[in-house]
């Protein structure tokens, strides 16, 4: 299985803006009612259009897809949080944790996904909203394709029974901890850990139970991962959460936003270029009023094209 791809998909956000429903548990997020949503909205999109282009200039293929006026989905630049794809054409959606996010499920998309990739099967776990079972995607799992490894810490989001449901779907491993942001479980695992094909970005500081932390170090080095940590601060600038993508040639770029790249010393910035190339682009708005960064603006594409 292939770890990291050279196409995604993005989501052309609408109405970008603060979600009261996610910041009781996203520590990352705030409103500071500077400015009016009709202009939290307008930059949100100039952000969103220039990480498009920063993409496309290194050759990753974005098939970007814009978000529909009604109903208000102030989150709908995030889709990795509801669905995935998987190298064997399967696309998996899932339960969300906020009412208002789980009008992003939208099937025309995956219409549109269809109709220029191969779908095999699709498989669908909101069912489980009913039960506040929650598990969002990859934002919840930080994936290694590779060994069949999944990656997670335990929130409101991340369900432990949906990380089995996933398991016994995917035939994964599960690797789970509990790690915390100023004493609250951090909601989603890729702001805390990016993982790359050779390495992962991880903030060790952020797991306060020894024996999970050292499990995870552990599964972490057994399957060849250098660990290049960062530190709670950095970890705070979204310097956690990047996405390894590749060129059409095969070579990696590491994407990142502007703020991450700024928060990374120097001899990070030298360990991580031995890897891949580093692309960052600035997302002030959307990483302030939604709590998320440039990782949980991309879905991975995985499918083969038709």
């Amino acid at each position: 299985m292939k770890q990291i791809t050279d196409h995604v998909i993005m989501i052309r956000p609408k109405q970008f803006g603060f979600n009261p429903q996610t910041s009781d548990n996203n520590t990352f997020q705030s409103d500071s009612g500077d400015l009016s949503a009709d202009e939290i909205s307008k930059r949100a999109l100039v952000e969103f259009d220039q990480l498009v282009a920063k993409l496309r200039s290194h050759g990753v293929v974005v098939d970007v897809i814009e978000d529909t006026d009604a109903p208000v989905k102030p989150d709908a630049v995030f889709p990795n949080n509801w669905i995935s794809t998987h190298e064997d054409d399967v696309i998996i959606t899932y339960p969300m944790y906020s009412e208002l996010r789980r009008a992003e499920r939208r099937e025309e998309i995956i219409d549109t996904i269809s109709e220029k990739y191969h779908v095999a099967r699709k498989y669908a776990f909101e069912q489980f909203e009913e039960q506040d079972q929650f598990l969002e995607g990859t934002g919840s799992m930080v994936l290694d394709r590779e060994h069949k490894i999944l990656y997670a810490c335990i929130s409101k989001r991340t369900d432990i029974r949906m990380l089995d449901k996933f398991c016994v779907l995917r035939g994964y491993t599960k690797v789970t901890f509990t790690a915390v942001s100023d004493d609250v479980a951090i909601y989603h695992t890729n702001v805390m850990m990016a993982l790359g094909q050779e390495y992962v970005v991880i903030c060790l500081d952020s797991i306060p139970n020894d024996a999970e932390r050292n499990a995870l170090v552990k599964s972490l080095t057994s399957s060849g991962k250098k660990i290049i940590e960062i530190n709670l601060k950095q970890m705070n600038a979204f310097a956690g959460n990047m996405l390894q993508l590749q060129t059409p040639s095969g070579h990696p770029v590491l994407v990142m936003s502007e703020q991450a790249y700024q928060s990374l010393r120097s001899s990070q910035v030298k360990s991580l270029k031995k890897f891949n190339t580093l692309a960052y682009s600035p997302i002030p708005t959307i990483e302030s009023y939604s709590g998320g960064s440039v990782r949980c603006m991309i879905s991975e594409n995985f499918l083969h094209q038709n």
